[in-house]
């Protein structure tokens, strides 16, 4: 049998390429599944040596076909063609792991297109700049993430772009009130409102936005071209589908549900293409995109997000009807149990599930805090969310340590707030950690 090596000359090997034929979506007048689609949508493995996954493709350049291919994809990344490269050309622009990875993660929002990056400040980053110039108002909600808040208030504002911000339950009338004033303040300035930024539910008191009344506030008083962005983070990709409900772009910290695992750093954008081509272009520019063996990996985690998140918005529903009647809790950020009006309609119009990070009040301040978190035995004292494994965490001291306290005080993080993110452990054996742990505070 003759080797690979003497296989004849006009043999030409199978080419890493990503969309080969048509994608099979629907079968009959049936559309597929996201959690269907994930197993293999834009990947053929014929065109890989066979290889049921793809594989990680560890390459810093690609070969051309020819010249004038070389130039078209040029044309594209350059911008002095519309539509982008045709093909792969650079590892800061494209790749194939990367490439798949965003046509998987467009799906589950509905979206035109998404980018993925290094990780989700990245991703927060690159979208702001691409729409900010001098002079220019970003408009946004509170609480934000606080590295989120903190690239708005002291890095963009160090280039002359200022922002209002309003607080996450507001009325379309506020917004609007907002929106005109954040008007007067661009046109003051020689700018634009650049960007209404949201969080949603925000880190980490759990409040909701009422999207739908940002893009009716945002037509009425400024203009359809000013882009309405969401870190859907919190809730997504399964239990909020913000692109359906008035927003252009989301964005992603894929650290979190997405990746699952706690062991990866990435984030990612979404939405119609008018919106994500000028980010793809200043990324482009200035690298940030996920490296092969993170965009690999997500596509890993992709496959079994459904059933990872599922397990953990169950098991927070019984913690949480545990927690709600302890003598030791304060009280309950959880959308499972909103007591607002306000909230319980913007939850019940925009949100699938309650979720799996929620916030528990601890009866005393930061030292009994404290004590609760250093006695937990199954749940890791760490930040972030979203994993397989139980964290917890005190963002008051930790994550949002940044944020005057005057500021954490209007935004209600306390000293005695407690920051939970569920994971798929047996829930019981969770409660019997939770009680242990509150009995010591």
């Amino acid at each position: 049998m003759p080797t690979r090596q003497d296989a004849p000359t006009q043999h030409t090997p199978p080419t890493p390429r990503r969309k080969p034929k048509p994608e099979v979506t629907t079968i009959g007048n049936r559309p597929l599944s996201p959690q269907t689609l994930m197993m293999g949508y834009g990947y053929d493995p014929a065109l890989s040596e066979g290889a049921l996954k793809p594989p990680v493709f560890l390459t810093s350049t690609f070969a051309f076909e020819s010249a004038a291919a070389g130039k078209r994809h040029f044309e594209g990344i350059t911008g002095k063609r519309p539509g982008g490269a045709e093909g792969l050309v650079y590892s800061r622009f494209n790749g194939p792991n990367q490439e798949i990875l965003e046509d998987r993660l467009s799906i589950w929002d509905g979206a035109d297109d998404a980018l993925c990056f290094s990780s989700g400040m990245t991703a927060i980053c690159v979208l702001m700049l691409a729409y900010c110039s001098a002079g220019d108002v970003i408009v946004h909600s509170g609480p934000l993430y606080a590295a989120s808040e903190g690239f708005v208030a002291r890095t963009l504002s160090r280039f002359g772009v200022t922002y209002l911000d309003f607080p996450a339950g507001a009325s379309r009338e506020d917004l609007e009130a907002v929106l005109a004033q954040a008007k007067d303040m661009a046109a003051s300035q020689g700018g634009k409102v650049a960007m209404i930024y949201l969080e949603s539910p925000a880190n980490p008191t759990n409040a909701l936005v009422d999207i739908e009344a940002v893009r009716d506030a945002r037509n009425a008083v400024l203009a359809a071209n000013v882009p309405i962005a969401i870190d859907n983070t919190f809730l997504g990709p399964l239990w909020q589908r913000p692109l359906d409900h008035g927003a252009d772009i989301v964005v992603y910290s894929l650290t979190k549900y997405v990746g699952g695992h706690s062991d990866l750093v990435a984030g990612s954008i979404a939405g119609a293409k008018q919106w994500i081509d000028p980010v793809r272009m200043l990324r482009n520019t200035m690298g940030g995109i996920a490296d092969p063996n993170t965009a690999w990996m997500l596509l890993r985690s992709l496959e079994t997000v459904e059933l990872r998140m599922t397990r953990a918005g169950e098991n927070a529903a019984k913690v949480c009807a545990f927690l709600k009647d302890h003598p030791k809790v304060e009280g309950l950020g959880y959308l499972g149990m909103i007591a607002d009006a306000r909230q319980q309609d913007i939850f019940r119009r925009h949100c699938s599930g309650a979720g799996s990070t929620f916030s528990v009040f601890i009866k005393g301040g930061e030292a009994e805090s404290f004590r609760f978190l250093d006695s937990l035995k199954i749940a890791k004292l760490a930040v972030s969310l979203g994993g397989t494994e139980t964290l917890a965490s005190h963002p008051a001291a930790m994550t949002h340590l940044s944020v005057p306290d005057e500021r954490k005080t209007k935004l209600g993080i306390t000293d005695n707030l407690v920051r939970v993110s569920i994971g798929i452990e047996d829930a019981d054996d969770l409660i019997a950690d939770f009680d242990q742990a509150l009995m010591a505070v």
